[in-house]
């Protein structure tokens, strides 16, 4: 003849079965007791027996997590302790690993010459996947080291306090921007008049000279705007959306500007690439792969301004 058990036996079979075995009669044991007396204080208050059982049981909860606190496992999959250690690192990462794995993989599908169509699934794709595995590993690390309680050696002190956030509107800025401008204008200068490649001859420019005096004067005139635009950065003491959104088409025009000529052909001297690389029997083949390079780094400089644009007036709105 089967017994069927009662709600508090049932209670503590559910409770102790995941403890180690070593550990299950004396919480038994202990269970037994606290929820007999609590029983039987409800009784002496006029209530139905089974009643009481059942609002003891109810107020000591989960059995799982009772079974937790017996055996001090934490039900949490990263607690307090590395919390924001995990947290800092996983955004970290989460901003350079997808960035890296999308640039990465379109330089190598554009240097192989890949479709369109193709560049962009594969970038998109490779960036969709280091995104999930930066995730997994990331918080497998510190589930572990939650788990064993090893210590990552990390700790706090008030040298790890942060510098006040630069908002990009300081004279220092400024200045640089000024100093940029000197710089690229007096290289274009030079490159056009004494050459930075060395010749046993005249010197060879790099850039097309055919690119005098309208594409040059393109050249000269977006560096004086983004200086011009610093300088009103500066004068208002903040970036704020209007001024991101005109470096943000400053930028599309460098890149458009430059690419196009380096696509037509018209933004490197001829003459150069010849001396430099025809001449010394570069293929065909390398130099398409220098100029699928060079393309990229025009795009990327160009982005990464807009980024930083746009970060500082989300940080100077916040502020």
């Amino acid at each position: 003849m089967t017994t069927t058990a009662t709600l508090t036996e049932r209670y503590i079979s559910a409770t102790i079965r995941s403890l180690a075995p070593e550990m299950q009669d004396d919480v038994r044991t202990e269970l037994e007791g606290s929820i007999a007396d609590a029983i039987d204080a409800r009784l002496e208050q006029g209530e139905q027996p089974g009643d009481a059982e059942r609002a003891v049981l109810t107020e000591l909860g989960d059995p799982g997590i009772l079974a937790a606190g017996y055996a001090d496992r934490p039900l949490h999959l990263i607690g307090p302790k590395y919390y924001l250690l995990w947290w800092r690192l996983l955004k970290l990462l989460l901003i350079i690993v997808p960035i890296c794995a999308f640039g990465g993989v379109v330089l190598g599908q554009l240097i192989d010459g890949a479709p369109t169509g193709e560049i962009i699934g594969s970038a998109v794709v490779a960036a969709l996947g280091s995104i999930v595995h930066v995730g997994f590993w990331v918080t497998l690390v510190f589930v572990i080291l939650e788990r064993t309680g090893a210590d990552t050696g990390v700790k706090w002190s008030v040298d790890n306090l942060p510098e006040p956030t630069q908002n990009g509107a300081g004279r220092a800025d400024a200045i640089a921007s000024v100093v940029f401008l000197l710089l690229g204008v007096g290289a274009v200068f030079w490159d056009a008049f004494l050459g930075f490649f060395p010749t046993d001859g005249a010197p060879i420019a790099i850039l097309n000279p055919g690119l005098w005096p309208w594409g040059i004067t393109v050249l000269l005139a977006l560096f004086a705007a983004e200086t011009l635009l610093a300088v009103v950065v500066y004068a208002k003491r903040r970036w704020t959306v209007g001024v991101a959104v005109v470096n943000t088409v400053l930028a599309v025009a460098f890149a458009a500007w430059s690419l196009t000529l380096l696509v037509t052909g018209e933004l490197i001297n001829p003459e150069f690439l010849s001396f430099v690389f025809t001449d010394n029997g570069v293929t065909d083949e390398t130099m398409r792969i220098l100029a699928v390079i060079t393309g990229f780094g025009l795009v990327a400089f160009p982005l990464w301004d807009i980024i930083d644009g746009w970060l500082k007036t989300v940080r100077a709105r916040r502020g």
